[in-house]
């Protein structure tokens, strides 16, 4: 629940360019101009808000899975299942944005007709940060949800130590306000693709995040597959990792425990990954322009709360990202080193123009 990130690099680079770079880098792998721009554009869209976690550092894994066969590039994601406020989509083991994108989009279309839509999704992949998911729902006066079974199992259950869960992560939004509310969480202390980046820099992780198989903490992130990631709030973390599970994995026919493919480690095998997204009409339950007020209200009570000494001002969830978007596409979008060396990489070995 932290803004937007900041760090080194060295320059910034247009968010057009990245989109360019990105829709050549799929293209070049056999998905259809088409989908590859609109990927590319949710992935450049990650690192505008701040998500630089699940943008274009995302890259090389969606590379590797076309490539080896794990990802299906030519994917037709088709509705299952309907009822007139609820869908299941499966999505052709094709490019995780395609399948929860239409999803997304149905579940408002349901919405604006019975107050609410629910969409859950299978056979998806990796779909970067379940904000994007969430924040056109509140852009139309509805209050967005998305969850997703995490893309890997890093996190034992509470008290084991068998890796038998992922991170994964809730996202809410609301509107109310210049900044609307945007909870995008893991379910974990920290997220893996933080500990990845960490790795990239050759930086290590805080105290915390990860603990071995002993119990004893890990501060290594090349270290990672030695140990797990902690659940946020012990016992609480892991029952809300469960309950994602249920709702985007198990109901939906999608993986879930030891079912859950690495999608890193394991580039041929499809992922059968799990999601959901929903969409409330707020004017289902009352007058919009009311709950907008409210919350704006209450979200001017929550940063006007005295901080505790040596703590920034109050912050609420989603505060900052609509600045740093209009900043970044201002002025570009700043790269570290090492992922700009990981482009010029993934040029090279798919011979398309670098970066």
């Amino acid at each position: 629940m932290s803004g937007p990130s900041t760090g080194p690099s060295t320059g910034a680079v247009a968010a057009d360019r990245l989109a360019q770079f990105a829709t050549r880098a799929l293209g070049s792998l056999g998905v259809p101009d088409r989908d590859a721009s609109a990927v590319a554009a949710l992935m450049v869209e990650a690192d505008l808000l701040g998500y630089d976690t699940h943008g274009l550092f995302r890259l090389r894994q969606y590379v590797n899975r076309l490539r080896d066969g794990g990802c299906n590039p030519v994917a037709e994601p088709r509705i299952l299942r309907e009822t007139a406020a609820t869908a299941l989509v499966d999505g052709d083991n094709g490019l995780g944005h395609l399948a929860l994108a239409m999803a997304r989009d149905l579940a408002m279309a349901k919405a604006r007709t019975a107050g609410i839509g629910w969409v859950g999704v299978r056979g998806g992949n990796h779909a970067g940060p379940a904000a994007l998911y969430v924040r056109p729902q509140a852009a139309a006066g509805m209050i967005g949800i998305c969850a997703a079974v995490g893309s890997a199992n890093h996190v034992a259950p509470y008290g084991g130590t068998d890796l038998l869960l992922g991170t994964n992560p809730i996202a809410i939004a609301t509107p109310g306000g210049a900044d609307p509310f945007v909870l995008d969480m893991a379910t974990t202390v920290a997220a893996v693709g933080k500990i990845k980046t960490l790795a990239q820099r050759g930086e290590p992780m805080p105290e915390g995040w990860m603990v071995g198989r002993d119990g004893k903490p890990l501060t290594d992130p090349n270290r990672r597959d030695e140990g797990f990631l902690l659940p946020i709030g012990g016992a609480k973390g892991y029952g809300l990792a469960m309950a994602i599970g249920l709702m985007a994995g198990v109901l939906n026919g999608a993986a879930f425990g030891s079912d859950v493919v690495d999608f890193t480690t394991d580039t041929t095998s499809p992922t059968n990954t799990g999601q959901f997204v929903a969409a409330i009409d707020i004017a289902a339950f009352g007058d919009p322009d009311l709950f907008t007020k409210a919350a704006s209200r209450i979200f001017a009570e929550m940063r006007a709360s005295t901080p505790l000494p040596g703590h920034d001002p109050v912050r609420v969830p989603g505060d900052g990202r609509e600045a740093a978007r209009a900043a970044r596409l201002a002025d570009g979008i700043a790269l570290h080193p090492a992922l700009l060396a990981e482009l010029d990489r993934i040029a090279n070995d798919l011979a398309i123009a670098p970066l």
